[in-house]
């Protein structure tokens, strides 16, 4: 029986190290494989002209440099480029491009679908079926990167960010996580800085020490609510991770991150989390945990509607006001612009498409319940 050929894109350079060792190579042989694949972007082993030719003749057997196959491509008015990837199985995940004047961003899906379930979240409601290998999440990268040079005429590095804050919760995908973390850092790689690296969490703590400790890189944390009875009902993570430990693990992530700050993602729903007692809720649990050494800035994030969410975007007197309150009592908080709203591109609009393999809509139900009917909601800590 033939063996499915490996594909290059799973390995970072220890593990194309060791994939090489068995093929009874020298470990510079990987060094060489990763700067051909990931720095000039050539899956043709034909075309890798400093490796032996024996080499060759051993990976045109063995191994695969595999791409995710491009469903549809999108571009915005504001140069924003939306990818859909068929990851098989009847599933699909989006990826995201922002260009800027002083950086270009790729947003990168670590899982199809989310299991979270977060109710402003487009993904979330749309269930979970798997998690990416590590070869899906940098094919994403791969393609983009590459595609870009060839878009822009550029022989020079395009994405210069990568933000893990596409589909999927990236630290509920960890051990595939990890090796894709550091392929983008290798200097054979992508040379990515690490503090341009940023992995978007809703709050699975032991993994946030646990990347401390692997690969820390830039921390982006879903917060939403100041309280953990606003938090329940907005993140269900929040009843297994509450606020103040997730605050805790914050303030120890700063020993080892690259920044000196974590930064808190904040989506402004009408209504529901935008008064100033929820600023100034804020503000206090902020100061709290200043103790311990948590230093932090605040990202606030114009909600991006979708019927079955039954929230609205809070109108942008009400965010300002809500900024001011928050920098008045010296938090660095910004105003999220907004890109790629008109291809569904924007923070959380990411959809793709997933098998479900998680009743999203029976779970969903009863989140909007207990939205409505408090009282109704479950005894705190329990697992959701």
């Amino acid at each position: 029986m033939t063996a499915v050929p490996v594909n290059l894109l799973d390995f970072d350079l220890d593990g194309l190290a060791a994939f090489c060792e068995g093929l009874g190579e020298k470990r510079f042989r990987a060094t060489q494989l990763l700067r051909w694949i990931h720095q000039r972007g050539v899956a043709d082993f034909g075309q890798m002209s400093d490796l032996a030719r024996s080499l060759r003749e051993k990976l045109a057997g063995r191994a695969v440099t595999a791409a995710l196959p491009v469903v549809s491509q999108h571009e915005s008015r504001d140069g924003t480029i939306k990818w859909l990837f068929d990851v098989g199985g009847g599933n699909a995940v989006e990826s995201v491009f922002i260009p800027e004047d002083d950086r270009g961003t790729l947003c990168v899906s670590s899982q199809a679908g989310c299991a979270v379930g977060c109710r402003f979240c487009s993904t979330g409601h749309q269930g979970f079926s798997r998690n990416l290998s590590t070869g899906e999440i940098v094919a994403q990268l791969w393609f983009a990167e590459h595609f870009l040079r060839r878009h822009l005429q550029s022989q020079e590095r395009v994405i210069s960010n990568v933000v893990m804050m596409g589909m999927g919760e990236p630290l509920q995908n960890y051990d595939r996580l990890l090796p894709a973390l550091r392929l983008m850092l290798d200097d054979h790689g992508y040379g990515l800085s690490r503090r341009r690296v940023t992995v978007s969490t809703c709050g699975v703590v032991p993994m946030i020490d646990r990347l401390a400790r692997d690969c820390p890189v830039a921390l982006a944390v879903s917060l939403h609510a100041p309280t953990d009875e606003l938090r329940d009902r907005l993140v269900p993570l929040n009843r297994k991770y509450p606020l103040d430990e997730l605050l805790q693990a914050c303030a120890r992530y700063l020993a080892s991150a690259p920044r000196d700050f974590i930064t808190f993602e904040y989506c402004m729903l009408d209504g529901v989390n935008d008064a100033p007692e929820h600023a100034r809720a804020l503000i206090e649990l902020v100061r709290r945990h200043a103790a311990e050494g948590l230093r932090c800035k605040f990202n606030l994030i114009a909600f991006n509607q979708f019927p079955q969410s039954g929230l609205a975007r809070s109108p942008m007197p009400r965010v300002l006001a809500f900024c001011k309150l928050l920098g008045d009592a010296g938090i660095v908080t910004t105003v999220r612009k907004t890109r790629g709203d008109d291809i569904d591109a924007a923070c959380g609009q990411l959809a793709g498409g997933v098998q479900d393999r998680t009743r999203v809509q029976e779970r969903m139900a009863r989140q909007r319940t207990v939205a409505l009917y408090p009282a109704r909601a479950p005894a705190r800590k329990a697992v959701s």
